[in-house]
């Protein structure tokens, strides 16, 4: 899976390079593996902010970090790339990330899929585990949407980002990106299709390896029609 990720990430046009940032041996040892290029980090780390934040510390040439997490194999590198692009184009952008409309109505009101309502500049207003915006009467229209958890970083911010003072806000949903907006940061949110499909359990890993035997059979259907 991890390889999966590396391979995806890698695919992004505006990355100019990819580092796997872990505290574990064995991540470590599996990167080298397949010819990754990765780093051991401390493993007092409070968020996986705080390791990436790390690993971007030696790159003082880098203008932008992006986290991804290790657990997306499906990671769309247009995503990522779509990410990316605000934060080259207005430097006064400290932070970016991603937000999909939801399809699934049932997601709206579960407290683990994370909701997002930006202002008219696509700049985050808040995010949370509740249900926002909340429609008032039952008739009312209301497009919802989830936070992909994706983040584009400018390097200095995010070198700054662990001394933030922690806020209500954020101890309250434990969501870390609050501490941008409790500090008055703006973090650009855009649009994407890119439906996110983390590992965290193993149906989720029997899910994910269901698409990738679909995937190969298509393929080798199409190469098949095509000889």
């Amino acid at each position: 899976m991890l390889e999966h990720v590396y391979e995806r990430v890698s695919m992004a046009r505006y990355l100019g390079s990819v580092i796997i940032a872990t505290d574990d041996e064995r991540i470590y040892r599996e990167a080298r593996r397949f010819g990754a290029r990765v780093q051991m980090t401390r493993s007092d780390h409070l968020s996986g902010t705080d390791r990436v934040a790390e690993v971007a510390s030696a790159f003082e040439n880098a203008e932008l970090v992006v986290n991804v997490q290790g657990d997306e194999p499906l990671i769309d590198p247009a995503a990522i790339d779509a990410a990316v692009l605000p934060l080259l184009e207005e430097p006064a952008i400290p932070m970016g990330t991603l937000k999909k409309r939801i399809e699934d109505h049932r997601e709206v009101s579960d407290p683990n899929v994370v909701k997002v309502v930006t202002d008219r500049f696509e700049n985050a207003i808040y995010f949370s585990r509740s249900t926002i915006p909340y429609p008032r009467e039952s008739g009312d229209s209301v497009t919802h949407y989830k936070h992909i958890g994706l983040y584009v970083y400018k390097r200095d911010f995010l070198l700054r980002y662990s001394g933030f003072p922690v806020g209500p806000l954020e101890q309250a949903e434990r969501l870390e990106q609050l501490r941008a907006l409790e500090n008055g940061f703006k973090i650009r949110v855009v649009e994407t299709d890119y439906e996110s499909l983390g590992v965290d359990t193993p149906a989720d890993l029997e899910r994910v390896e269901a698409l990738f035997r679909a995937g190969r059979n298509m393929v080798s259907g199409e190469v098949q029609n095509n000889g």
